[in-house]
This record gives C-alpha cells, sequence and structure tokens, in this order.
C-alpha cells in the first residue's frame, strides 16, 4: 500500500505536529512516543520547531513503511498478561488521555475514571456497580454526561481486549429540553451588554452576528484569524467543535468593534494567552443579575440561536443555515430549530443543494 508522507503543521499555540493518515484513520502526533522514539519538537524553541518537526515526519515516514500499523503497536504497549477490567479501563483511560482531545474532554474522562475506580470492588466491574454509581445522580442531564463517558472508557478497554462491556445494558435518561431562549429586542439588549462590558460585548456580537460558539471560539480568536481587511474569520479545525476549517464572514455592524492589535494576540487579553476558559461565563453571570432586560432561560449561547433563526427567517435555507452554523449535517441544524420553537420541519420540505 502507498503510504503518502506525513505533513508538518503548526496550530495556534505554535505547537507542532505531523499529521498522517494510516488504515483510513487520521492521526495527529506531536511527539515520537507514539512510534517509539524520542523526538520532541515542541520541546525546542519556537524558531527550531518546523525544523524538528520534519525530522519527526521523517521519522514517522519510516515507521509507516515499514508496515508497522500506530494502533497495533499503542496497544502492545499497553496490554500485558492477566490484565483486569480495572487494568483494562485504565489503559484506555491512558489512550484518551494522549489522543488529540480537548482538556475539558480528557479531565471529564479522568474524573468519570476516579469514580469509577472508587466504586469497583475487586478487579472486575459488573452492572450492579455501575448502576449504583449512576444512581448517584438525581439529575438526568448529569446522569447521562456520566454514562457518555462511561460509555468511551468501556468501548475502548473492549477493543484493547476487555471481554465484558456492560454499558449496552444501561440506557440514558430522558430529559427535558431546556432552550437558550432567543432574543426578540436583540438592540436592546446588546446596548445593555456595551454599557455593562465591552469584551462581553463584543463577544455577544461575534456569537450573534459570526454565528460563533462563545466559550472557546470566540474567546481564543486572535488578529491572525481575522482577513486584512476584517472581512473574514477563519479558523481551522483544532479551533471548533465541528474539527473542519470554517470561514465566517463578519457583518459590517461588528467591524468598527474590532480594534486591530499585534497578528499572534488574543483580541481579548491583548496577549498571546487567551483569558481563562470561564471568563465569559463569570461576566454572563454577573451581567444577569443586574441586566434589566434579560428574560429566564435566555443565555449567552441565546445570541447564537438568535442570529440562526434571523439566517434561517430571512434566507429560508437550511443548508445555508448548516454551513453558518459550523453544523456536521443538515439533520443537526433541523434539530437546533425544533429546539428553538419553531415550526415542525422535515429535511425532505427543505430547500436542497445538489453536490
Amino acid at each position: 500500500m502507498k503510504v503518502n508522507y506525513p505533513k508538518v503543521k503548526q496550530d495556534s499555540k505554535n505547537r507542532v505536529y505531523v499529521d498522517f493518515t494510516q488504515n483510513g484513520k487520521r492521526y495527529r502526533i506531536f511527539n515520537g512516543k507514539r512510534i517509539n522514539h524520542s523526538i520532541s519538537p515542541n520541546s525546542f524553541p519556537v524558531e527550531q520547531r518546523l525544523e524538528m518537526g520534519n525530522l519527526l515526519a521523517a521519522e514517522v515516514y519510516k515507521f509507516l513503511n515499514s508496515g508497522k500499523s500506530i494502533e497495533l503497536f499503542q496497544k502492545s504497549k499497553l496490554i500485558k498478561p492477566n490484565m483486569s477490567d480495572k487494568d483494562y479501563l485504565r489503559a484506555a483511560l491512558d489512550i484518551k488521555l494522549r489522543g488529540n482531545y480537548s482538556d475539558k474532554y480528557k479531565s471529564m474522562l479522568d474524573y468519570v475514571f476516579g469514580l469509577l475506580d472508587k466504586s469497583i470492588v475487586g478487579n472486575s466491574v459488573n452492572l450492579n456497580q455501575l448502576n449504583q454509581l449512576l444512581n448517584n445522580y438525581s439529575s438526568e442531564v448529569s446522569y447521562n454526561t456520566i454514562r457518555r463517558h462511561l460509555t468511551v472508557l468501556f468501548n475502548e478497554a473492549e477493543r484493547l481486549g476487555m471481554k465484558t462491556n456492560p454499558m449496552p445494558k444501561i440506557k440514558s435518561k430522558k430529559t427535558k429540553a431546556k432552550l437558550h431562549k432567543p432574543f426578540k429586542n436583540i438592540t436592546e439588549i446588546l446596548d445593555e451588554v456595551k454599557e455593562f462590558n465591552a469584551n462581553l460585548h463584543l463577544c455577544c456580537l461575534l456569537t450573534y452576528g459570526c454565528l460563533l460558539r462563545p466559550h472557546r471560539e470566540v474567546r481564543e480568536l486572535t488578529w491572525n484569524d481575522f482577513s486584512d481587511d476584517l472581512s473574514f474569520i477563519n479558523l481551522s479545525g483544532n479551533r471548533n467543535k465541528s474539527g473542519k476549517n470554517r470561514i465566517v464572514p463578519v457583518p459590517s455592524f461588528i467591524k468598527p468593534h474590532l480594534i486591530v492589535g499585534n497578528p499572534n494576540d488574543n483580541i481579548f487579553s491583548n496577549s498571546e494567552k487567551p483569558l481563562n476558559k470561564d471568563y465569559f461565563k463569570t461576566l454572563w453571570s454577573r451581567f444577569k443579575k443586574v441586566s434589566k432586560t434579560l428574560e429566564p432561560y435566555q443565555t449567552l449561547y441565546s445570541f447564537r440561536h438568535s442570529g440562526a433563526i434571523d439566517v434561517f427567517n430571512r434566507t429560508g435555507s437550511i443548508t445555508k443555515l448548516q454551513k453558518a452554523m459550523g453544523h456536521s449535517s443538515i439533520n443537526v441544524s433541523l434539530t437546533y430549530l425544533r429546539g428553538l420553537e419553531i415550526a415542525e420541519l422535515k429535511e425532505e420540505d427543505m430547500p436542497m443543494v445538489s453536490f
């Protein structure tokens, strides 16, 4: 089988990684551990990382051409004789923690494994133990969140060779939909936010006008993400939830609020380091306490939802909405609109585009 030469890339934090595909699966590795090599480009000064990344790419290419499989190599290093269920689950966690996932996701998996570790009596896992763990959560949302992360660990452990997987027998709980109620008075609420805090106001503008997600996509924006004339925002796949590159138009009403700084600086912190992940969550909580216009169930995400409704009402096109929102499929967008109490929709009723 022909092996394509790996690509060397750099993320927004100047970390170098090698991007390649093997057996139909895409990999991004930041060091040589997964191919049993000691090279680590990001331990070098920034100006030397690309050079070292090219050396890592050469070693990866050599590894792939040797016929070895990254997946099997990782598995063989983790699997030992006479492993217990707990050992398999710990190995599964190790794989996930070394994967290219968000810090929040990894932290949650680590937390759930800790709960599991305390709940397991002995080294084998049974259905009763898992039910007892989950029944500690009276909230349907919390129950489903813990269950979902447990499923990830058990599925990975099963792939590694664990014989038992009780998770398919545990069903998720039905939850009542909590709506991010859209704004009917968008100008009024934006004016009130502007008086409260300039950073929160710009976040709301970008969430509404560019349909970006506030807590990561907006918060991590740098001036490098904008085109020279501020007409577009370009987000790479590792910077947004869909995992795909997104190019988002910037409406004219936002541009006067963009005071351009150094290219690598975050647009809110004016330094290369973004503000902490709870920054806008905290600001919004404070704003809610003093706001005279907010209604129940209106959140920071309500700006994105309000923007989605505006796009749909003006264009009538679910495909345009899908692209604007960065959704993976039309069905996701339809579900999104149903959740916003828009009249019942069916995919076959909507305008379609042939690709």
